[in-house]
């Protein structure tokens, strides 16, 4: 199998997936996107007799349109130009999860300042403010207070891209001091952890504990779901639990399969290498497991 690997910088990630590939006698292709240029009909040298690229490029913009014209190429890529849309919009990723029917916090979007304030008092205090387009927790700020809320508004108004001016306010969940990453390859959970801090992020970038997480079948449920709904690949499936005051069974009174989890994001050029410290599960070498088979599904369907 030839692999392209995509990338703009060679993280820890990308090494420990390099080295399961070429321990398995794999041909891989490093590609810098930085280097390329894309035409509208013919692939770039590089990419050339690969049987499957994975992207891993850090900017979202470069993900969105390499993944787009590989699609147009007909090369096959991890994750597709679908779902990297989906995922790095947390509008699309909310809208998909809702229309699957997948518990996700409540959230509303207004693209003024005064409609946005107006929300936030609807919401009540604490809510949070996300940016639509971003990762590792940045610029996402808890509402405590309608003051709080006028001065993070006044300046993400004064920021330039339109981004900043489609304001995203969510419902702040009281979660138990952590939140659940499961890394999946269409929808199979591939290994899972919790992630806990004092701080109500608790993002592994922002120096959150990890541990083990044992994925029960309602999250293996949420998980294939929220995999469907965003159009499948490797991802990274990020749930709450929600009135949960420790590991144990949630006591929150909800009915139906899904009660006591919320997910409030789906990522598709996901981290894993926090994951693959904490658990006794090869990440690595289960997503290479992954990927011959996609390969070897492909090259049978150009047969």
């Amino acid at each position: 199998m030839k692999v392209g690997l995509l990338y703009s910088r060679i993280r820890r990630d990308e090494k420990l997936l390099l080295s399961e590939l070429r321990d398995r006698g794999h041909e891989v292709a490093k590609i810098d996107v930085r280097d390329e240029q894309f035409g509208l009909s013919e692939s770039p040298e590089p990419f050339e007799g690969v049987d499957v690229v994975v992207d891993r490029c850090l900017a979202t913009s470069r993900s969105l349109y390499t993944t787009q014209f590989l699609d147009a190429y007909d090369v096959p890529v991890i994750n597709s130009a679908t779902t990297a849309d989906v995922c790095s919009d947390k509008v699309k990723n909310s809208l998909a999860l809702e229309r699957a029917g997948v518990p996700t916090p409540t959230t509303e979007v207004a693209f003024t300042t005064d409609s946005a304030l107006e929300t936030i008092e609807e919401f009540g205090y604490p809510c949070v403010i996300k940016p639509v387009v971003g990762s590792w927790g940045r610029l996402m700020a808890k509402v405590e207070s309608r003051s709080a809320a006028e001065a993070i508004l006044e300046h993400k108004s004064t920021l330039g891209h339109y981004q900043h001016k489609v304001f995203y306010v969510q419902e702040f969940v009281d979660k138990p001091g952590r939140d659940i990453r499961v890394v999946a390859v269409d929808g199979d959970p591939v290994a899972a952890m919790v992630r806990s801090s004092d701080h109500w992020l608790t993002n592994a970038a922002k120096g959150a504990e990890v541990a083990p997480f044992a994925v029960d079948d309602r999250v293996r449920d949420l998980v294939e779901t929220a995999s469907d709904a965003v159009g499948g690949g490797l991802l990274g499936v990020d749930l709450m639990e929600t009135g949960v005051p420790g590991r144990d069974e949630p006591e929150t009174g909800e009915t139906g399969s899904h009660a006591g989890y919320t997910v409030h994001e789906v990522n598709h050029t996901v981290e894993f290498k926090s994951l693959n410290d904490a658990v006794d599960t090869d990440v690595p070498a289960a997503v290479v497991d992954w990927l011959e088979t996609k390969a070897e599904t492909g090259a049978e369907a150009t047969v």
